[in-house]
């Protein structure tokens, strides 16, 4: 089987790194890839958000399987767009219309709240409706979060303290902080708790549950600073017993599935649910309708079962009859970034010491290789993913090889999994 994986980032590699253990893999394509994915297959330079040219590469490649990484082509309708080309084909990512998930976070609110899924209250505002939206915010408890409607990279949401600089955001989001992203903003009330991300697989109608994880998204330690793409994960989450992962599937996962059939969604892929535990009640943050990164990269090492074999199960609507294996250790990753991320950074750092970690597996994201020599291209750049017998010992490994590993600006967050 000819497999075709979109996306250039950790997540992406780590996608590689597993599909390629597939016994029934016989070639496997990343567009476009990264230094790291050329390990596992054939890196191909094309623009993931152009239909056309990704068809072009399926029909020359004989692809029969495509899993999509990032966020972009899925909200654009690239599923919708292959699908009227390939109609047999097995592409993993939701439709435009399920995407909108993740696309647009006022539809993702409406959603939850049409098929009562615990979330935070909210409000949401476009630039004509500038006054109303202050006047909200000054009726608010603080801190107050305001979050860009569209996709953000990750940084669309900010978390303010007082009224005064929630306005003045505010304003400055409508008025294109985000770009387009901001131009409708979400007001919603903060939920005080501890993050954990949930993955599933679905065919829209049954899910698989997936290893569960918790990121860090903040740049500085002690979850300090400002937010990242992510800058570690750990798999699995000590808090998150079976009492509250009950809760999760029945008051979250369930009704999310539910509603996606009685909504007419056309989603077929993973769901990704950004969830906070309050006071022991699970409450949904936001969806996203991948894999999330750095989580992705802690999650599917932990993964004994065939991903290729859940991928054609979720289209061939056998899903249900599918098993999934779990390794019962620890996995802990820690995300090399470059110096100024998430801000302005340089590019072209040579790496040193980036060879293969004996104790877990080494991910790219942001590098490329020039004239043989491996180089950053990205603001996070590598990401180490060890196992260990428990938490303490995975982070250990993994801040070893963090450490070891050199190129000029190179920074790491040290603490992750310091408040577990």
């Amino acid at each position: 089987m000819n497999i075709l994986i979109l996306g250039s980032g950790g997540r992406e590699h780590a996608l590689a790194w597993k599909v390629a253990q597939s016994p029934v893999l016989d070639q496997l394509f990343i567009a476009p890839g990264n230094a790291g994915t050329k390990q596992h297959g054939t890196n191909i330079a094309i623009d993931i958000t152009d239909a056309r040219a990704v068809g072009d590469c399926i029909e020359d490649r004989t692809i029969e399987l495509v899993i999509i990484g990032p966020e972009v082509p899925l909200v654009r309708g690239i599923v919708d767009e292959l699908e009227t080309r390939f109609p047999k084909l097995c592409i993993i990512g939701p439709h435009a219309s399920g995407a909108q998930l993740e696309g647009s976070k006022a539809f993702s609110k409406e959603f939850m709240q049409r098929h009562n899924i615990p979330t935070a209250s909210y409000q949401s505002f476009s630039l004509d409706q500038l006054q109303p939206g202050i006047e909200f915010i000054r009726a608010q408890s603080l801190p107050i979060v305001l979050k860009a409607d569209g996709l953000a990279a990750g940084k669309g949401v900010l978390i303010c303290s007082d009224h005064d600089t929630a306005i003045e955001e505010f304003e400055a989001m409508l008025n294109g902080k985000f770009g387009r992203a901001s131009a409708q903003v979400v007001i919603e009330s903060f939920l005080s708790g501890i993050e954990f991300s949930v993955f599933v697989l679905t065919d829209g109608r049954s899910y698989k549950l997936l290893p569960i994880a918790k990121d860090y998204k903040r740049i500085g330690e002690g979850d300090t600073g400002l937010n990242t793409g992510g800058m570690g994960s750990v798999s699995p989450v000590p808090f998150v017993d079976e009492s509250l992962l009950a809760k999760v599937r029945e008051r979250i996962i369930e009704p999310t599935i539910q509603g996606i059939q009685a909504d007419g969604l056309k989603y077929r892929g993973f769901i990704f649910f950004g969830l906070i535990n309050v006071d022991g009640d699970p409450m949904v943050i936001e969806y996203n309708c991948r894999m999330g990164d750095p989580e992705t990269q802690s999650v599917l090492p932990r993964l004994r079962s065939d991903l290729v074999a859940l991928c054609m199960a979720t289209c061939q609507g056998t899903l249900p009859a599918q098993s999934i294996e779990i390794d019962e250790r620890v996995a802990a990753t820690i995300v090399l970034a470059s110096g100024g991320y998430p801000g302005s950074y340089e590019k072209g750092k040579a790496i040193a010491k980036a060879e293969d970690h004996s104790q877990g597996m080494l991910f790219h994201a942001g590098t490329k290789m020039v004239d043989g020599e491996l180089q950053t291209s990205g603001g996070r750049v590598l990401a180490v993913t060890s196992f260990g017998s428990d938490l303490e010992s995975a982070l250990i490994a993994s801040r070893q090889k963090a450490a070891e590993i050199s190129f000029e600006g190179k920074t790491f967050r040290a603490d992750i999994g310091f408040d577990l």
